[in-house]
Formats: C-alpha cells, sequence, structure tokens
C-alpha cells in the first residue's frame, strides 16, 4: 500500500494534468477527502511541490482561504540545469534526486532510459558506505551528472 503522502502527491498532480499550468485546492477539503490532519497537507505541498521540483505554491488563509500550486514552465533548460545544480549542494537524500530525476525526464532533458541508469547509478545499495556518507555521495555524484548533462546541452 502506497503511503499517504504519495497517494495525496499523485492526486493533485493528477488534478493538474487536468489543467496543465495550475490547481487550486482548499486544505481543509484536501484533508477531509483523504482523513488526515491538516498538517499531513501542508508536509506533501513542503516536501514535494517546491520550486526545485517545478512546482510554486500561493495560499491564501481564512475562511475563503486557497492553496493554488502552479506549474513553472522552464523555457531554458540551462537556467534549470543550473538551478538544480546549486539546489542540491553538498548532500541530498535518495528520495529528493530521484524527484530531480523526474524532473529532468518530465522537461525532456534525459530520456527514460537514462532517468533509469542515473537512478540506478544514484541508489544506496549501489556503494557499501555508512548511512550518513551517502546522501553526500548521491550529492557528488548527481552535480557530477548534471555538468555532464549541461555539457551535452552545449555540444549539441
Amino acid at each position: 500500500m502506497k503511503p499517504l503522502s504519495d497517494t495525496i502527491e499523485a492526486f493533485i498532480k493528477a488534478l493538474m494534468e487536468e489543467d496543465d499550468t495550475q490547481v487550486e485546492l482548499k486544505r481543509n477539503e484536501l484533508a477531509e477527502h483523504f482523513q488526515c490532519a491538516p498538517s499531513q497537507i501542508n508536509y506533501v505541498l513542503a516536501t514535494r511541490f517546491t520550486p526545485d521540483h517545478g512546482y510554486v505554491i500561493e495560499s491564501r488563509r481564512g475562511g475563503g482561504g486557497y492553496i493554488r500550486i502552479v506549474r513553472i514552465a522552464s523555457s531554458d533548460k540551462d537556467d534549470l540545469l543550473k538551478s538544480i545544480y546549486q539546489r542540491i549542494g553538498t548532500s541530498i537524500s535518495h528520495g529528493d534526486a530521484m524527484r530531480i530525476l523526474a524532473r529532468l525526464q518530465s522537461e525532456e532533458i534525459v530520456t527514460e532510459e537514462e532517468a533509469h541508469l542515473m537512478a540506478a547509478a544514484l541508489t544506496p545499495q549501489a556503494v557499501p558506505l555508512p548511512l550518513s556518507m551517502k546522501d553526500a555521495l548521491c550529492a557528488g555524484t548527481l552535480r557530477s551528472m548534471i555538468l555532464e548533462l549541461a555539457k551535452r546541452k552545449k555540444e549539441a
């Protein structure tokens, strides 16, 4: 069974597919729909719908409040690669790295096959290291991949 956070994320993304650029939601109604606390909705929004993942969230509190999730159109792939490179920093979780790969694929910077190969190289089981070092290794490897993608883009 999928974790609730994954289910909420998938639900919101499905709504966004209907209206390609944005969706407006009411936090309490969404929480009621999934029979969870509004803080669970906040968690999903804060971790899965960030600018790094290609989204901007606008919200208005109060009785008639709403949450508007807007998909950022990426007109310049060089800027996107720079932004992702800077976001990675010196440490990144495997989950965040997989979301970046999904974004690269959705923006057609990498193919599905390339994304699968990159994911295999980033898996925590790829190198036997203590858990504390795996996020740093993942970040270094992903940053190297992003640099190579930027070089490839300039050569094309």
